[in-house]
């Protein structure tokens, strides 16, 4: 009852809508320099972008509907509540996974302007250099370098204050972020006695992960500003952008191929997108004089190179298993619940302003772990975490949640059907290896001298074993995802076959057509990837004005 209302309850501030379309004969022309599809994390970026420059023409086609009006959209501790299994969200399932015992679960993308920047947990964590160092490696370009990248990190976000306004002084690092970029980023901004007490002794405080050297506990940075609103792709980049005169949006229309208009020796040059709004509905066809840029998401754009003749494949994502404890009784108190948002919609402030996760913390195998004998180390390299955790409400009950990743894994995985989708969740047996180490780290963590006096009972009766095989079975019946997936349309140095798209993004053997989004990634960073994307697609903006100036 409460899901329902936070989703369709009216926003009671909500952005500017020029030249937002929402049927494609609308349209007054038919021709662009850019048909940008997708107007998710990277889609809005580009299309903000490119349309700074007024001589380019630009169309961004979204499949789904509007931000504007949907109050969860905005308060930041709602976000759990946009997915999944709600309108602006894709609704997909996985294939029954071996590694869950063959379970199916939920994997919700995107379906609303800001793609998934508007329905995430809004956490902000770049990754590591050594993320960032493989990429160039692997490409071949110094440009995907961390050295490199860091400009484009700090041009996409402005650290502001928390909702709060206490001293951030020894909680964040304010000479490695930017102060000017569209995205808002703030620490959180309703601290309690359960925060201070998370930063037990016994674990390594880290004063900013977002250094490039995240391992540690420590404050969690999320895409929120000030005034307590969502900071996303759609109300940070794409609303100011609408209001330029050479950028159309338009809404509730799928793209349901992309078309080559020529071929020269062989090479296909694409230059026009076909469109619909249902499965029997007219197609329109639009064009593009100079790019088609796919910008929608590592499962609908390999989906559309497949259905353009292109395979996808590759798909990687961050498993994810809640371990609870002990927390607080707001989702579970109507009466409270009234107040807090009340609170929020008057001063900004409160608990709904914080997307829930005030701290968060990175940690690594040893060194000398066993599966190290079988397996070779996934992560990027030693700055890398294999595991992250942070707080999160459960859904039942009053409860201190661990939320447990894996975040470097070995695992792999009609234009109106669902794709199938194969995340290959702990299928790898180094994958389960570590689950069942980050489930021993969370027991240690609880049991840790700062939680003294906190009455912490597990929840889960196997949570209290201590043998390794009941920690596995308990992991796979409960591991899920945290909706991270990339690498479906991986880049590689141009002299790699083995890959969709060079390191400028544009695909490989044809012309016209490049991709921006997080299928590009070739390794999954260690990360929650919004803040890499945004930094993909800043750089990203800089090649295509490059390759058209």
């Amino acid at each position: 009852m409460l899901r329902l209302l936070l989703l369709s309850g009216l926003a009671f501030h909500s952005s500017v809508s020029a030249r937002l379309y929402t049927d494609p004969t609308q349209l007054p022309i038919k021709e662009y320099d850019f048909l940008v599809v997708g107007a998710g994390t990277a889609g809005s970026v580009i299309a903000a972008r490119l349309s700074e420059n007024p001589a380019f023409s630009v169309l961004v086609i979204e499949a789904g509907p509007s931000n504007q009006n949907i109050l969860a959209a905005e308060v930041p501790f709602l976000g759990s509540t946009l997915s999944p299994n709600t309108t602006v969200t894709w609704n997909y399932t996985t294939t029954p996974q071996i590694g869950l015992n063959n379970r199916t679960i939920p994997y919700p993308r995107g379906y609303v302007l800001g793609g998934s920047s508007t329905i995430n947990f809004e956490i902000w964590t770049r990754g590591s250099i050594d993320d960032y160092n493989r990429f160039a490696k692997v490409t071949s370009d110094p440009g995907w370098s961390w050295a490199e990248m860091i400009h484009y990190m700090k041009k996409s976000e402005h650290l502001v204050p928390p909702t709060d306004n206490r001293s951030i002084f020894g909680e964040v690092d304010p000479a490695i972020h930017g102060i000017k970029g569209p995205v808002q980023v703030s620490l959180g901004g309703y601290i309690g006695g359960v925060d201070r007490r998370n930063l037990a002794p016994s674990f390594p405080y880290n004063i900013d992960m977002n250094s490039g050297h995240p391992l540690g506990i420590g404050w969690t940075q999320n895409s929120v500003s000030s005034k307590g609103f969502r900071s996303s792709s759609a109300t940070a980049y794409l609303a100011p952008a609408m209001e330029r005169d050479n950028l159309d949006v338009l809404i509730q229309t799928r793209v349901t191929k992309i078309v080559a208009v020529s071929h020269a020796n062989g090479v296909p040059t694409f230059g026009q997108v076909e469109v619909a709004q249902t499965p029997t509905g007219p197609r329109v066809l639009f064009n593009a004089s100079k790019e088609v840029i796919l910008s929608s998401g590592s499962i609908n754009t390999p989906q559309l190179l497949q259905l353009s003749g292109t395979v996808g494949k590759n798909l990687s994502d961050h498993a994810f298993l809640a371990n609870h404890w002990l927390f607080e009784a707001v989702g579970r108190n109507a009466s409270l619940a009234a107040d807090l948002l009340a609170q929020w919609n008057t001063t900004g402030t409160g608990l709904f302003s914080d997307p829930g996760a005030n701290q968060i913390g990175w940690m690594r195998l040893p060194p000398n772990s066993s599966i190290f004998q079988q397996y070779p180390d996934p992560s990027a390299g030693p700055d890398n975490g294999f595991v992250s955790f942070v707080e999160s409400t459960p859904a039942t009950g009053f409860f201190l949640s661990i939320i447990t990743n894996i975040a470097s894994p070995l695992s792999r995985a009609d234009p109106f059907d669902n794709p199938i989708i194969n995340p290959a969740l702990l299928e790898s047996p180094f994958d389960l290896y570590v689950m069942v180490e980050a489930i021993k780290t969370a027991k240690r963590f609880v049991e840790a001298s700062a939680w003294k006096g906190y009455i912490i009972e597990a929840v889960d009766s196997a949570l209290n074993s201590t043998m390794d095989e009941d920690l596995a079975s308990y992991a796979r019946n409960s591991t899920s995802t945290v909706f991270h997936p990339v690498g479906t349309a991986r880049m590689t140095s141009y002299s790699n076959k083995d890959g969709v798209v060079n390191p400028d993004l544009l695909v490989k053997g044809c012309s016209g057509l490049r991709i921006v989004d997080a299928s590009v990634l070739p390794y999954i960073p260690a990360a929650h990837p919004q803040a890499c994307v945004y930094a993909l697609a800043e750089r990203a903006a800089d090649l295509i004005k490059a390759a058209w100036s």
